[in-house]
């Protein structure tokens, strides 16, 4: 479970954050998570209060945003989604070797005391 070690690097980069500002208390942390992320965001979710218990962040809601996969077709010169990987255009069927997005785990937020 490779979330765990994830959530406590994200736990780290938080609060080092919420220290810089100043602050008491974590009240909520947001996170983007892309769909081709390998990430488990239900596991995330579980791992999210263990990791956070004794610290600033203890008790802080948990807002995960997905990013969804998008690529790009040199053909057409147009992005399109790419669900669950899948990176043929639907315009016209090239497969894409440019991924756009949603392959990001990344801290977008705090809400701080």
């Amino acid at each position: 479970m490779h979330e765990l070690s994830l959530m406590e690097a994200l736990r780290d980069q938080a609060l080092a954050a919420a220290r810089a500002e100043g602050a008491r208390r974590i009240a909520l942390i947001r996170l983007r998570v892309g769909e081709l992320a390998g990430v488990e965001v239900e596991a995330l979710r579980f791992a999210f209060p263990l990791v956070m218990a004794g610290t600033l962040a203890a008790g802080a809601e948990l807002h995960i945003e997905i990013e969804p996969a998008e690529c790009h077709c040199a053909v057409c010169e147009v992005p399109f989604p790419a669900p669950d990987g899948c990176c043929d255009c639907p315009h016209c069927g090239t497969i894409s070797r440019r991924l756009l997005r949603g392959r990001d785990l990344r801290l977008l937020s705090l809400e701080v005391e």
